[in-house]
């Protein structure tokens, strides 16, 4: 086959003849320019003749490419011929035979489907580096081509060896891997390893992160038991992406979890990490929603910073949101942030969340948080099953572009034998002399009631007797004994009218008082304070029950 015919039509051979005859010197105009004559005739005497690129022949050329090259014909692609660089590489291939025979190395990458379209489309197609038979990379271009004296067309098949810029492709994704995955596993790293399970709720989170690539996010959350029944639970978003976000996050978090200690109202915990915040980084905001379960209210008290608004599916499957009140987010400084409730009765189920679970780029945010609340009315089972069914429920996939964090509560409704372990009893303390002697009568009646051992059912009535005591003489009216059980511990609590929190110390041996609270952090697992939101101050104690054995 001649393949001097094919030259004109080989890519870029018909541009660069154009251009050499545009720039060629008319025999006419010899002389005109600024060459002189007798130095042109020196010129055309003594320089070779440099063929034309019509005159080279093309196999010589062809032969000579360090790139593979192979031309196939008609619609079975039959080989036609394969350079010298083409037979280093595969080996000799036989002409005139399909190339799924003659050219098993292009049917191995998956090249013949291609070929197939380069003859229907009469366009050219290029696929980027394809891992050949024998270890080396390259990237193959197909261009459509005339055969000289025959209908059928042929294609050019032109490969570049690309192995080296693979090899460092490859190097490149395995590094940026292996930095995502110590990313991912610091971020997890400053996320509780493990949730702390109160006695009246059951909770379950997950973490996703989002992207591919190195980058981790600040999203965070946390459950923190606060005793005497309660339970704070925190879910936040540092701004932007990076280590930095994530030690940001593991700070505030840290910092969360001191604040929780001192019992603060939620807009108060808020407030504190507003500073603190400023601090870390000004140039650094976060969201945040700290949230605090008393099981005595049935209520869900909550303060936010600029976060996603709670979501409470109550025991008939309605969904509410709780909107108000919302404050922005830390790190803005100079907001005083309040403090809102929502109901969460036996029944219930909240959700806390951040914005990657229901912010999409082609969709409004409240067509999320819409759509969420969907599912979360649809969604039933535990905790970890409705925590899994909202995240697939939302789309969240491994290359989801954001990270996602999700916390879910429930309030579990009891009954039969399992709601005889959580009893609740209260008696208003009128004040006088006779309140102490009423408060161990009310205190000996219900714990004897509950079936409490000798040696427990005695501790809860010394305990109870000494806060009375104490609220009677520091504390002002009104005045509330309060004891609670579940299955895991006796909660007493007596709540009075005056804020000032009592603290332990040591009495010396001629005081007459002193030693209540002393006697009740000895005798109990915990105990604590903490001031009430309508004013006041609430004193708690806790013991810990015997292990069921069934």
């Amino acid at each position: 086959m001649n393949f001097t015919r094919w030259s004109a039509r080989l890519p870029g051979t018909q541009r660069r003849a154009a251009a050499r005859t545009e720039h060629a010197v008319s025999p006419d105009r010899r002389g005109e320019g600024s060459v002189p004559a007798a130095r042109a005739e020196r010129l055309t005497d003594d320089t070779p003749s440099v063929p034309a690129v019509e005159e080279l022949s093309v196999r010589e050329v062809l032969d000579r490419v360090p790139a593979l090259v192979a031309l196939v014909h008609g619609p079975d692609h039959r080989t036609a011929y394969v350079n010298d660089a083409y037979a280093a590489a595969f080996g000799t291939r036989p002409v005139g035979e399909p190339a799924r025979e003659a050219l098993p190395e292009l049917a191995e990458l998956g090249l013949l489907p291609l070929l197939d379209q380069v003859l229907r489309s009469s366009k050219p197609r290029t696929v980027k580096s394809r891992k050949a038979p024998g270890g080396r990379s390259y990237t193959f271009t197909c261009t459509p081509v005339d055969v000289p004296g025959d209908k059928a067309r042929g294609v050019l098949i032109f490969a570049a060896d690309v192995t080296d810029h693979a090899d460092a492709a490859e190097r490149l994704r395995a590094s940026e891997r292996e930095q995502r995955e110590t990313a991912v596993t610091l971020q997890r790293s400053l996320l509780p390893q493990e949730l702390e399970q109160p006695d009246d709720l059951r909770i379950a989170a997950t973490y996703r992160p989002g992207g591919t690539e190195a980058a981790v996010g600040g999203d965070w959350y946390d459950v923190i038991t606060l005793g005497g029944g309660r339970t704070a639970l925190v879910i936040g978003d540092v701004m932007g992406r990076g280590v930095r976000a994530a030690a940001v996050m593991g700070q505030l978090r840290t910092a969360v979890r001191a604040y929780a200690r001192l019992d603060l109202p939620p807009h108060e915990v808020l407030q504190l990490l507003d500073g603190l915040a400023m601090e870390i980084d000004p140039n650094q905001i976060a969201t945040c929603v700290y949230a605090v379960h008393d099981p005595n209210e049935g209520r869900l008290v909550y303060a936010s910073a600029g976060h996603l608004p709670i979501l409470v599916r109550d025991e008939r499957g309605n969904v509410l949101r709780a909107d108000e009140p919302t404050g922005p987010p830390l790190g803005t400084g100079g907001w005083m942030h309040a403090s809102g409730s929502v109901p969460l009765g036996p029944g219930s189920t909240a959700v806390l969340y951040t914005d990657g679970l229901v912010e999409r780029r082609d969709a409004d945010l409240d067509e999320g948080i819409a759509a969420l609340e969907s599912a979360l009315a649809g969604a039933t089972g535990t905790p970890q099953v409705i925590c899994d069914r909202l995240v697939r429920s939302a789309g969240v996939t491994a290359g989801h572009d954001d990270d996602v964090a999700v916390l879910v509560l429930q309030h579990p409704s009891r009954t039969g034998p399992d709601g005889d372990l959580f009893r609740n009893a209260a008696l208003e303390l009128l004040g006088g002399v006779e309140a102490a002697p009423r408060a161990r009568a009310f205190a000996s009646g219900v714990l004897t009631s509950w079936r409490f051992p000798p040696d427990l059912h005695d501790l809860g009535v010394l305990a109870a007797s000494e806060l009375v005591a104490n609220s009677l003489q520091h504390g002002t009216p009104p005045m509330r004994l309060r004891l609670r059980r579940t299955d895991r511990r006796l909660i007493i609590e007596v709540t009075d009218g005056d804020d000032h929190l009592p603290r332990r110390r040591r009495a010396e041996p001629a005081d007459e008082a002193g030693r209540g609270i002393a006697i009740v952090a000895t005798i109990a697992s915990n105990w604590g304070s903490r001031r009430t939101p309508g004013g006041g101050k609430a004193v708690w104690c806790e013991f810990a029950l015997p292990r069921r054995t069934d």
